[in-house]
């Protein structure tokens, strides 16, 4: 299979779009809502939507890899509101940061990302991963992958504290973060490229549980549709990432090392082999 797109910049919506003067339910305190028309966007079909690979959109915090300080390295997508101290900090940021091209690499002292210092273990270079198992379809695996295989890809880190915990991972005083190549989930029944017929898969079958649907193009071009798109409400109670079983794949003997005690290496390593019915089922050893 062709490796998909990455994530650099924000991705158009599969439809036309068109402003209506109402609350939005995306986002407080906004007074419209931004909705798909029934009409494919030229940037879609330029892109020959009709042939691109369609995958989960998972809501989470967007991250990427690449080498920094002469090794694998994770970066966040940092996020300001347009105000004066907030443009002062990035042009320092810009200044310091050579060739980071809008992303900020996660520094095992930052406090604002302490929470992934327990994501990647910079010791030996690997990072919590969330994919579905090689050999057992249906099947989602909690692994730990060297980040040398992430070089150059776009991630989303989902957890107990990013954007509202919309799959229900762990809580506060047992926090649970992961990380999950974007496309890695692919979707394979998806109905034609209509306004009708996807708002019916949204709302009518379990694999429209989901945030939204984000298309690899040929050319690279990442092309998506969210369900506020559609006029649908995110988060929901059920999501269909949480109606797969899941395993740990967590081995860590092969490594000449003693984890930290309270990194989530070490509490997946208490559970190694285990099967759970649903992620929100996890429970670690804290």
């Amino acid at each position: 299979m062709r490796r998909l797109g990455s994530v650099q910049r924000k991705m158009p919506c599969v439809f036309v779009t068109e402003v209506k003067e109402e609350p939005a339910t995306k986002r407080d305190h906004q007074p419209f809502k931004v909705l798909a028309t029934e009409t494919v966007s030229h940037r879609a079909l330029d892109a020959d939507i009709h042939s691109a690979i369609p995958t989960e959109k998972v809501d989470g915090t967007c991250c990427y890899v690449t080498t920094y300080r002469g090794q694998p390295y994770l970066w966040a997508r940092l996020d300001r509101k347009p105000n004066k101290q907030a443009e002062k900090r990035f042009k320092h940021f810009l200044c310091s940061k050579q060739n980071s091209k809008g992303w900020v690499p996660v520094e095992k002292t930052s406090k604002q990302y302490c929470w992934h210092s327990s994501v990647v273990n910079y010791e030996f270079e690997i990072a919590l991963v969330l994919k579905h198992h090689p050999d057992e379809p249906g099947l989602l695996e909690i692994t730990a992958v060297p980040l040398s295989d992430l070089l150059e890809q776009t991630l989303e880190l989902i957890g107990t504290n990013v954007n509202g915990n919309p799959y229900g991972l762990g809580s506060k005083k047992h926090p649970l973060h992961l990380l999950i190549p974007h496309g890695a989930f692919q979707i394979r029944n998806l109905p034609s490229l209509k306004h009708s017929d996807l708002l019916s898969w949204f709302e009518g079958c379990r694999e429209g549980k989901i945030e939204g649907i984000v298309w690899h193009c040929n050319d690279g071009c990442l092309i998506k549709v969210h369900r506020h798109h559609l006029g649908l409400c995110w988060p929901i109670p059920d999501t269909y990432l949480n109606s797969k079983p899941v395993i740990i794949n967590m081995n860590l003997n092969k490594y000449d090392y003693a984890f930290d005690t309270k990194c989530l290496f070490n509490y997946f390593s208490k559970i190694d082999n285990q099967k759970f019915s649903r992620l929100k089922d996890i429970i670690l050893d804290v």
